[in-house]
């Protein structure tokens, strides 16, 4: 199999193969519906990857979706000190856990597509570097 010329970041912001870089990993390219979101196909169109190598493959997502949830309050963090300011002595550490929960759980579907699609190539490019040896 060929490898993508197209850098890694491209493609898992794409959300495309990261193999060949050319189709998309998710049946629907909208996450709605989302009882949907995360329908794969089998197999890559173009190169023939599987999308889910073993059984069970995709457990590990969840750390991903993890480092990503606490990437998101971090960045929720800065701007909410830069623009409002977070003190001890006013209710505005609850105000910004509030909106940053609020922020996380609207961008959980995407952040459980990116997590797969960051797993996947991981996977992948462990595998290609092993078979290159």
């Amino acid at each position: 199999m060929k490898s993508s010329s197209r850098p890694i970041l491209l493609n898992i912001f794409k959300m495309r193969c990261p193999e060949c870089g050319k189709s998309n990993m998710f049946i629907n390219k909208s996450i709605f519906p989302l009882n949907h979101v995360l329908d794969m196909p089998e197999h890559c169109k173009e190169c023939g990857l599987k999308m889910e190598p073993e059984t069970g493959f995709y457990f590990g997502t969840g750390y991903v979706s993890y480092a990503l949830s606490l990437i998101l309050f971090f960045i929720n963090l800065v701007w909410y000190w830069l623009i409002f300011g977070i003190h001890i002595s006013d209710n505005s550490i609850l105000y910004y856990l509030v909106t940053s929960i609020s922020i996380v759980i609207f961008c959980q579907p995407w952040i459980m597509r990116i997590s797969r699609v960051i797993y996947l190539s991981i996977y992948v490019n462990i595998k290609r570097k092993k078979n290159q040896q």
